[in-house]
């Protein structure tokens, strides 16, 4: 509520302010017609983003089929379809019984408890617990993505 509240008063002084600024300068005898700013001085021209190529959705489907056909035969086989989860599988299964336990498919999350728990008590206090914080990496725009200059 508060933060309606503060952007509401901030749009008020904005607006205050930009009538002041008018105000002021018709008291002051500032030339209205002063000469406009070229476009070209104050920002570089907008320019429409280019239109990029897109992969078909056939292009797509056959750069995954490529990807599963590892011995370049022409086919999946259901071996070369569930490799990607073999080695997914292998790398949980630390003792490698072929069997996963409790521990070794939720191993991450174990081993950033560990990381976090400094004093080594077996609980995280506050302090610890915040370093668990998942880290999210910065979004990337794209040129398509950023409509904002195109609009201009």
């Amino acid at each position: 509520m508060w933060r309606y509240l503060a952007g509401g008063v901030a749009a008020l002084l904005l607006l205050a302010g930009g009538w002041l600024m008018i105000s002021g300068q018709a008291r002051t005898g500032a030339p209205s017609s002063a000469a406009p700013a070229r476009p070209s001085d104050t920002a570089a021209p907008a320019t429409p983003a280019p239109d990029l190529p897109e992969a078909s959705d056939a292009t797509r489907a056959r750069r995954r089929f490529e990807r599963f056909d590892r011995d370049r035969d022409g086919k999946v086989t259901r071996e070369e379809f569930l490799e990607p989860r073999r080695k997914a599988f292998a790398k949980l299964d630390r003792d490698g019984d072929g069997k996963l336990s409790f521990d070794e498919w939720a191993a991450r999350t174990v081993d950033r408890f560990g990381a976090a728990d400094r004093d080594g008590s077996g609980a995280l206090d506050a302090e610890e617990f915040a370093a668990t914080a998942p880290k999210h990496k910065p979004r990337r725009t794209t040129p398509c993505s950023d409509q904002s200059h195109a609009d201009e």
